[in-house]
């Protein structure tokens, strides 16, 4: 994302007639990982308030890779796409392969995203690092039981793997363990 601003250069020494003809833009720019990383924790942190169980970065049966995908209260299954900006979504049209894979598909955008570009028929969320607010329901589309079970069961394992590599690490010294990591009773 860009964002220009006019700046006025003055100096004492010009008329104001110069000085206002002497306006430089002043650009400046926001990196798309820092707003992808932004987007992609507000948005989480809302599924987590409507009750759902989210993941961030989930490879799919087809090798496509979700943003967010979130196990709901009722077992449904909802994936995320995150946009950092207009040309992200002009160069990604895969996100019509993750609707096989989700009973309801969101964008996930900024609030300075031009939203006007995005297709009608997706969910809508807009985040920012902080927080995230749903401002267009995704469509359900439920999926069959048999693949419904085994994304569920697919999900559970991965979120559990992402579990244990972080308590399977060898304790540190601060955890009561030996530097060599073999460490005793806490």
């Amino acid at each position: 994302m860009t964002l220009s601003i006019e700046v006025s250069i003055e100096h004492r020494s010009r008329t104001k007639q110069e000085r206002l003809s002497r306006v430089e833009p002043l650009v400046l720019s926001f990196a798309r990982p820092e707003t992808t990383s932004a987007v992609t924790r507000g948005a989480a942190k809302l599924l987590v308030d409507m009750g759902y169980a989210p993941l961030i970065e989930v490879c799919l049966p087809n090798g496509r890779r979700a943003d967010i995908m979130a196990l709901g209260p009722r077992g449904d299954l909802a994936i995320a796409e995150v946009k950092s900006g207009p040309e992200d979504f002009r160069t990604d049209r895969k996100w019509g392969e993750y609707l096989a894979w989700c009973d309801a598909f969101y964008f996930a955008v900024a609030p300075e995203f031009p939203r006007d570009i995005l297709p009608q028929a997706p969910g809508l969320i807009v985040a920012d690092a902080f927080d995230g607010a749903v401002l267009r329901a995704a469509p359900v589309a439920p999926l069959s039981g048999a693949r419904r079970k085994a994304l569920t069961v697919a999900f559970a394992r991965l979120a559990a793997m992402r579990c244990a590599a972080g308590v399977m690490k060898p304790p540190s010294p601060s955890w009561g363990g030996s530097a060599e990591g073999r460490g005793g009773a806490v």
